[in-house]
């Protein structure tokens, strides 16, 4: 009789312990890790508005409060003054894209936040506004980036695969959202 309270591991059941721990230390190894002294900012010139903001939004594991105000203010509503809280996620894959493109200019932004009346407007007059716009909630915005042209912006947007991307060739800009991920 053994001393020891636990019945012996089969080899069967050893090997199936060690295969489910290899997968999980190989899926915690593809996770981003993120540092608490990590920072991140960006840049940002409102094409409508000539206003301009370069802000560290996030520091120390924390983003930071005033710096998302003057985002959200940066990216309100241009045509009724209306503020809304921009998503953060939306900040981390703005973020994340210029780290990308290898650039670090400002995002040229030509839309953010649409209050629900400027967006019913602009619906009236084209039939590329989605009613129930991402825009409308905070969680949208048509950009370019200096020095990276905007075909290759919006190639770099869809591999990262966090939410809508749509090319503008013709108006020569990107929409990025963190709704659903899809393409047009």
């Amino acid at each position: 009789m053994r001393d020891h309270p636990h019945k012996p591991v089969s080899r069967r059941h050893f090997l199936g312990i060690a295969s489910t721990a290899g997968a999980l230390a190989a899926t915690c190894a593809a996770l981003p890790v993120l540092a608490a002294t990590e920072r991140r900012s960006l840049s940002f010139l409102h094409t409508h508005t000539g206003e301009s903001l370069h802000v560290e939004y996030f520091r120390d594991g924390v983003y930071q409060i005033d710096a998302l105000a003057s985002i959200n203010h940066v990216l309100r509503d241009f045509r009724t003054g209306d503020v809304h809280a921009i998503d953060p996620l939306l900040l981390d894959l703005l973020n994340d894209l210029s780290l990308r493109a290898g650039v670090d200019a400002p995002y040229e932004v030509i839309s953010a936040y649409r209050s629900p009346a400027t967006n019913a407007m602009l619906r009236s007059t084209s039939d590329g506004v989605a009613e129930h716009s991402q825009h409308m909630l905070g969680k949208a915005i048509d950009i370019r980036l200096r020095g990276v042209p905007t075909e290759q912006l919006a190639a770099m947007a869809r591999l990262l695969a966090r939410g809508g991307v749509g090319f503008y060739a013709a108006s020569d800009f990107v929409h990025v959202d963190t709704g659903p991920v899809r393409t047009w």
